[in-house]
């Protein structure tokens, strides 16, 4: 099984004319993406390396029955881009833009949920499922298939993780980056809700880091919700000096939520392994799977 894409997932690629959309898409494509459509306004009618474009986004889903987008598309377009994907009902649309401003990410987000569609992003690298489909930018050569889901918040230490583990031989049912900022679409909880609905997850590793308070509500919908698989927790910022600016513009503390040792508390305390690196996590991982495994091996 596998969570939000597979190999039926029909693929349009908003932006796909540009540097980066072209790249990535044929990149997509390498890894066995159905991408069926590209739009770009004005060039609809052509081609993009044998892919078809089109003008608007309700175009190509009426001709290609596309339910999946992907967003490469400049900051100050981008946040329309999600709009026009979540008005013609595509299910899911992965936003792998960076620097999106926050009031236009707050009235995106807002349409999505209206429209009853999905937007994972923005500044997210996207989702794979291994074998299967491939949505963003995520490197292909990592990725494994087998029973472990991630979701995480981290593009680099997601790719890093995913690649322990497929070097311990532990492969991913699905890997999900939901992104940085401070205004997301899909969050922690939603992703661990699919992975406990999936019959072939079987363990869940997360990959949080300080700001904000996604981890912690995810914590309490674990206990919560008695999820019952077992899940290891890498929480990045941990050394970050008090009242630096760190990294993604989600990472900001408030109180006493948001602090890495909040969320370990949490965690912990939601019956999570908490790993202080990336071999623990691939360690760890193994033991809750009954293997013993070596990181790196």
């Amino acid at each position: 099984m596998s969570v939000l894409v597979d190999r039926e997932s029909r693929v349009v690629i908003q932006g796909i004319t540009g540097r980066e959309g072209s790249f990535h898409t044929e990149q997509m494509r390498a890894f066995g993406t159905n991408v069926v459509a590209g739009v770009s306004p004005g060039k609809g009618g052509g081609a993009q390396n044998g892919v078809p474009v089109f003008d608007t986004v309700s175009d190509a889903v009426r001709a290609t029955g596309a339910n999946v987008a992907g967003v490469f598309v400049p900051p100050a377009f981008a946040a329309d881009a999600i709009m026009e994907a979540a008005a013609a009902h595509v299910a899911l649309t992965v936003c792998i833009t960076e620097g999106i401003p926050v009031h236009d990410m707050v009235r995106t987000t807002e349409l999505v949920q209206r429209h009853g569609v999905m937007l994972l992003g923005a500044n997210c690298p996207g989702i794979v499922t291994p074998e299967q489909c491939k949505v963003g930018i995520i490197p292909n050569h990592i990725n494994v298939a087998g029973p472990v889901g991630i979701v995480g918040r981290s593009g680099t230490l997601t790719y890093e993780v995913i690649q322990g583990l497929g070097q311990a031989g532990l492969g991913q049912t699905t890997s999900v980056g939901i992104g940085g900022d401070p205004v997301l679409g899909l969050g922690f909880t939603d992703v661990l809700r699919r992975f406990a609905e999936d019959g072939e997850t079987r363990a869940v590793v997360m990959i949080g880091e300080i700001g904000g308070s996604d981890e912690e509500n995810a914590a309490t919908w674990i206990r919560e919700a008695g999820f019952d698989k077992p899940v290891v927790a890498f929480i990045s910022g941990r050394t970050a000096p008090p009242g630096k600016r760190m990294g993604h513009a989600g990472a900001i503390i408030s109180g006493g939520t948001g602090t890495a040792q909040s969320k370990i508390d949490a965690l912990s305390a939601a019956g999570a392994a908490i790993a202080d690196t990336i071999e623990e996590v691939v360690r760890l991982t193994g033991e809750r799977l009954g293997r013993r495994v070596v990181a790196g091996s």
